[in-house]
This record gives structure tokens, sequence and C-alpha cells, in this order.
């Protein structure tokens, strides 16, 4: 079977989110269970020179965007095995940054345009493409309105993944002649709201849909998620599907990592003393037996930080440390800063994102805060896990559906159910009890790194859908 996966982001080429990390493996995945499984993604300007350099010149070619003409080239590249095709186009993709700029619609217009013009061109011709997110939701569009019927086009089948429901691609209704140049006829495709909404053509007009986690699949029919969307998804869920996604359990290999101070295993977990103890005077937090919590996360509201600013103070004074890093709104970025000047023994906070980092936090903390209004999949629980840390999480999407509660002591994590305060800080005292019971303690940490994280399984999934369709 042929796939092409287009995407606004791939690892290692280009990354903002967990978008690129899914977009970097599970191809990887697909193409080792016998497969040819491609990706297509835009050439940013922040690509690395040192891959810009290995990419090959294949063609250019013209696009349209509604009325204009816009330049197109066609670069490709051989990446662990997968084939990598990067769209050209310098007004749209030479600029500091992936997103966030006002013509942002346009340039994602362009994009998906393109990469159905590309296959006239190159010596591939897909049997399943598989679109991710808004930024490539006008593929299934496109694809149903322009180029079906066309010689070359035949029997070419479009799954739709939503990473997040939240970002949708709205814009105002001139933008389908300006810049679609899709007829008016075919506007109830795209209209929601009084608003053109790129998702929503793509739930429209895609032969499957799916989502990131089983949870996250039925969580998003319930206005509480579905930022508005429920009202078309209801109507189509007999496209949808949910996924787990994986991670690369090469490249997050305690036993192999360059990263953390001493490796270990499963077998062998007694290195990860050596990373607490690195990571704490690395922090320069108090070098005792209480449990560390690391929070590896985007300080913004649906990640449950409310939450963690309500009860933080009497979590510091029931003994335990926190570990924190990331960024976003400032309000959880000033709280997490104030917290540390007052507890400078217990609390370390990191504004920004630092990879290294991120991964002695998850090597060398004890246990791993999600508490999310809502999370799609979630990488950094599994992430947690292969490194011994305990995932303490909030049931919704991926967290639910990858962490088992240990109340029956054969879990490999902590839970809780409802968005409040105090039913995460009784999760957070029940895994602190367990703590305090080194034996059990250590059977949980094997549980949780014994746990199957690897794309292999969600790989087999996906090509079993392709084949439905």
């Amino acid at each position: 079977m042929k796939i092409l996966f287009a995407a606004s982001e791939a690892v290692p080429y280009a990354a903002s989110g967990g978008l690129a990390d899914v977009i970097g493996s599970l191809p990887i995945a697909i193409n080792e269970k016998g497969h040819d499984c491609r990706v297509v993604i835009p050439l940013y300007k922040s690509i690395k020179e040192n891959f810009k350099e290995d990419l090959t010149f294949v063609t250019n070619l013209t696009v349209d965007v509604a009325w204009r003409k816009q330049y197109c080239g066609v670069f490709s590249a051989l990446k662990n095995g997968i084939t990598y095709y990067f769209i050209d186009n310098e007004y749209y993709f030479d600029r500091d940054g992936l997103y966030g700029f006002y013509d942002d619609g346009e340039r994602f217009i362009f994009f998906s345009r393109a990469i159905l013009e590309m296959l006239k061109e190159i010596d591939f011709k897909p049997d399943i493409i598989n679109s991710n997110d808004w930024q490539t939701a006008l593929i299934p569009v496109y694809y149903q309105i322009f180029y079906k019927y066309q010689q070359g086009y035949d029997n070419i089948k479009n799954v739709f993944t939503i990473h997040n429901i939240q970002y949708q691609g709205q814009y105002g209704p001139e933008i389908m002649n300006e810049l679609m140049g899709i007829p008016m006829y075919h506007s109830s495709l795209l209209e929601f709201d009084g608003k053109i909404n790129l998702m929503k053509g793509a739930i429209e007009t895609a032969d499957k849909i799916t989502t990131v986690s089983p949870s996250y699949a039925w969580e998003i029919l319930d206005p509480w998620y579905s930022y508005g969307l429920d009202r078309v998804l209801v109507t189509k869920q007999y496209k949808l599907n949910g996924i787990l996604n994986g991670i690369d359990v090469d490249y997050y290999n305690p036993e192999s990592d360059l990263s953390i101070p001493q490796n270990y295993s499963v077998n062998d977990i007694s290195g990860k003393k050596r990373c607490k103890k690195d990571l704490l005077s690395l922090m320069e937090l108090k070098d005792d037996d209480s449990p560390l919590i690391g929070i590896v996360t985007r300080l913004v509201a649906h990640k449950g930080i409310d939450l963690i600013r309500y009860v933080m103070e009497e979590l510091i004074a029931n003994d335990f440390k926190f570990i924190v890093l990331g960024s976003g709104e400032k309000i959880y970025e000033d709280f997490f800063t104030e917290m540390h000047a007052r507890y400078p023994d217990k609390v370390s906070v990191t504004l920004g994102f630092n990879h290294t980092l991120s991964k002695q936090i998850y090597a060398g903390s004890d246990m791993f805060l999600m508490p999310s209004q809502n999370e799609p999949c979630g990488l950094a629980q599994m992430i947690a896990m292969r490194y011994g840390t305990i995932p303490v999480v909030r049931e919704t999407g991926g967290l639910r559906d990858s962490v088992r509660d240990n109340g029956d002591l054969s879990g490999n994590g902590y839970t809780f159910k409802t968005y409040n305060a105090q039913d995460m800080t009784r999760a957070l005292k029940r895994a602190k009890e367990l703590y305090e019971n080194k034996s059990e303690w250590e059977a949980l940490m094997k549980r949780a790194m014994s746990t199957e994280l690897s794309w292999s399984n969600s790989a087999q999934l996906y090509i079993d859908l392709y084949n439905q369709i």
C-alpha cells in the first residue's frame, strides 16, 4: 500500500508540538510493516542547513490560489528510510517561525493545493492521503471538488486526523472566492456558524476521520470538548476512529540516552537514583528522599495549571518537591516564579524549553503530573513511564487510554476523574503512600517501564483502517 502523510511539521525537520513527533515516527512504523509511506511538509526557512544540503530538486510547477498562480518547487530527501517531499515557496515559507502570521490561511490553502498538484509530477501515486489538522484539511475538500475524476487521481482515499480540535482554521466567507477558488455552490461543505471552517470541510469530505486516542474520539462528540464541531461530528461519527499515539522508544530509552547522568533499564533501575540526585543538585533543590514531581508542559489553562495553583502550597507542606519546565501564559509563569522565590529548596522553575533538561526531568523525577482539562493524546505521560517516572493524570483523552490507576496494585500510574484540585491532591497522596513502600514502588516503576508504548501497534491499527476504506 502507498500512503502519503501531509502535515505542516515533522521531526527532524520542523517541530512546534506533538504533531511533528507523530509524523516523524508513525510513517517509519508503517514502512517497517512492508508499506511505502511518504511524508510531505513545507520547506520552511527554519529547517537546518545540514538538512537542506541533502535535498534533491524534483520539479517545479504553478499552483492556483484562486485567481493567482503561484510558484511551487518540490524537493525530496531520504531520512530514516522515509521519502520526504518539501513544498517550496519563499513568499509563504521563508519566514522565522512556522505559524502565527496574518496570512496563515492563504499559506496553507496554497500548501494543500500544491500537494495535490505535485502528484502529477512525481513518480508516486498514493492509495491513501492522510492529512493532519487544519493546515492540510483542504486536501480532501479539493480532492472531492476538483481532482476525484481527473486522470491519475482515481481511487485515492482520504483520511483526516484530528490532533487537536481546538484549532480548526476559521476564516471569513470571502476566502472562498479570494483564496480557495472553490465555487459558491460547494460552500455548504465549509460553512459553519457564519464562517469558513477548514476542519469542518475535511470532516465532511474525508473517507475516514481519526483522532489520536480512542477516548478523544468519543469526547469530541460532546460540546465540552469539541469547540463547536460536535454538531458536525455527531452526523459523521460512522467515519470516526480513535487510535492511540505511540512514542519513539529508541529515542526515549533510559538504557542508551546520553542526556541523562546514568543509564538504567527495567531489569536494573538502580541508575535512576543517580539521575534524581544529579537533577536535585542541578536545580539546587534539597537532596532528601521526599517525592519529586516533574512537570514539563505548556503553561496554559487547558493543561490544568489552575488545579496546581490551588493546592501547590498544601502539597509542599506535605513534603512534595517540584521541578517545572515550560512557558506560556504570563499569569502561570509568574505564579511558578513566585513559588520558586518562596520555596527555593523545594520548587525549581525553568521558563522556556530545554530538550536535554526535559529528559533529565523525565529520568530524575519520581512522579509526573498532568492534570489536564483535555488531552487529545499526550506524549509526556508515555515518556515519563518509559523512564520509570509514575504519571499522575486526570482521566481524559489519551491520558485515560494510556495510564491505568494503581488502586489494585496492578496499574502503571495514578488517575483522578473530575477536574478538581482536591481529587488531584488525593491521587498524589495515594502515590506518596506507595512511594514510602520501596518494594511496591519499585514494582510499580517496572510496570510503567514495561508498558507497550511503541508505534508498532498503532501503525497496524492505521493499516487496518486504510484497508477498510
